[in-house]
C-alpha cells in the first residue's frame, strides 16, 4: 500500500481543519500497531501561509496540543489524488470537492458521518466567534475524531487482509 494520506478540508484551514488534524494525528499516534499514516489540512479557499486562528490555538493549547506551527494550504489537485481519506466540515465542502474533483467522490466524507455520529452531520465555523464558540467546536470536532480514528484503522486492517 503507498502512503496513506488523511486530509482535512475546510473553508480557510485556519480552524476547524488544522484542529481535526492535529487531534487526529494525536489520537492516531496513541494506538499501538497502527500503521503509520500522514495527516494534512487544507483549505478550499485558503491564503497559503496564514497562521491558525489565535482562538484555535489556544483552544488546542488548553488540551495540551499546539498549533503554533501551522501554516494554512490551499487544496489542491495533487494533495486529492494522493489523498486516502478525505474528511470534510460541511456539505458544501462535500458539495463542492466533489464538483472540482469527480474522480475522488468516493473518499470524500463529512467528518461527523464517517464517525457516525448521529443528528447534525456540519461543523459549524467558528471564524470571527467567541472563545467559547471555538471550545464547542474543539468538543465538536474530538469527538469525532476519536470515532473516526477506529473506523479507519478496522479499514486499513481489512484492506491489508484482502490485499487492497
Amino acid at each position: 500500500m503507498s502512503e496513506i494520506i488523511i486530509l482535512f478540508v475546510c473553508t480557510g484551514n485556519t480552524c476547524r481543519s488544522p484542529m481535526a488534524e492535529a487531534l487526529f494525528r494525536h489520537e492516531w499516534e496513541r494506538r499501538p500497531d497502527t500503521p503509520g499514516v500522514r495527516v494534512l489540512s487544507a483549505g478550499l479557499a485558503a491564503a497559503d501561509g496564514e497562521q491558525a486562528a489565535a482562538y484555535a490555538c489556544m483552544v488546542m493549547r488548553e488540551a495540551g496540543l499546539g498549533l503554533e506551527g501551522h501554516c494554512s494550504a490551499l487544496l489542491s489537485e495533487e494533495l486529492v489524488e494522493k489523498a486516502h481519506l478525505i474528511l470534510v466540515m460541511s456539505r458544501q465542502h462535500r458539495q463542492r470537492l466533489q464538483q472540482r474533483f469527480p474522480a475522488a467522490g468516493e473518499k470524500i466524507f463529512l467528518l461527523k458521518e464517517y464517525a457516525g455520529l448521529t443528528g447534525d452531520a456540519e461543523i459549524g465555523d467558528p471564524y470571527g466567534g467567541t472563545l467559547e464558540r471555538y471550545r464547542q467546536v474543539f468538543a465538536e470536532i474530538g469527538d469525532a475524531v476519536s470515532r473516526a480514528v477506529p473506523r479507519l484503522e478496522r479499514s486499513l486492517r481489512d484492506e491489508n487482509s484482502t490485499g487492497k
